[in-house]
């Protein structure tokens, strides 16, 4: 595609728009991850992750097509999601200094945790950007690109709401909840089994999902502080 051609200006910002408006629960998994770091080491989380996970998602995309016709993908992603809305529900917020390496440890933990939900989250958000690219791997890889400092920005804006709101953290892991509630009953090997899934079904398992990451969340931590004492 000629990069002088308004065809190409209008697939690249086709691509970014699409890329930002499906990528606002990435940034919650993003902010979620980092915030129980240092301050010092938080902008390098979301950093690193961001641009990692934007490269992973070139490569996603490019397989988009396949990899979401396989059955059971979508299932194992949702039971991760809910796995990692939990633990960040668990996370210890408490403050205080952290050794060079136990901090290091974290970062490397928190990056990971992005990498990982950005991987599971992706599956369908990949299908609009590869369409917008129209088959142009150059005119992706561009679009994608300039999104991170995008998702950084809103990332750590999120992150900032979250400390003067904490209740947000417990919104935000209900919304992986959701969206492995989601997942999993649109899953190939679900479809093939019972059929089209009815919209209010959709919407009943997302709902479950999110009630079931919170309540396991709540219930895991309340049990924890419990054998604390």
């Amino acid at each position: 595609m000629d990069i002088a051609s308004p065809t190409f200006w209008t697939a690249l910002g086709s691509i970014i728009v699409a890329n930002i408006l499906l990528s606002g629960d990435n940034a919650v998994v993003i902010a979620l991850a980092a915030r129980s770091l240092p301050a010092h080491q938080q902008k390098k989380a979301i950093f690193f992750g961001s641009a990692a996970a934007i490269v992973m998602r070139i490569g996603l995309t490019l397989l988009a097509v396949r990899l979401l016709t396989l059955p059971y993908l979508k299932i194992i992603g949702g039971v991760a999601l809910v796995y990692i809305g939990v633990s960040l529900l668990l996370e210890d917020d408490d403050g205080g200094d952290v050794g060079a390496e136990e901090g290091n440890s974290s970062m490397l933990t928190a990056i990971r945790t992005i990498l990982v939900a950005d991987l599971v989250m992706s599956l369908d958000n990949v299908l609009a950007v590869a369409a917008a690219a129209k088959g142009d791997n150059t005119l992706l890889i561009v679009g994608l690109a300039i999104s991170i400092p995008l998702i950084i920005f809103g990332s750590t804006l999120l992150l900032k709401v979250m400390e003067r709101f904490p209740i947000i953290i417990t919104l935000g892991a209900g919304l992986l909840g959701w969206l492995a509630g989601e997942m999993i009953v649109t899953d190939p090997a679900v479809l093939a089994h019972w059929g089209a899934v009815p919209h209010a079904t959709a919407l009943a398992a997302a709902g479950f999902g999110a009630l079931l990451v919170v309540g396991l969340g709540r219930f895991l931590k309340a049990r924890h502080q419990t054998s604390a004492i």
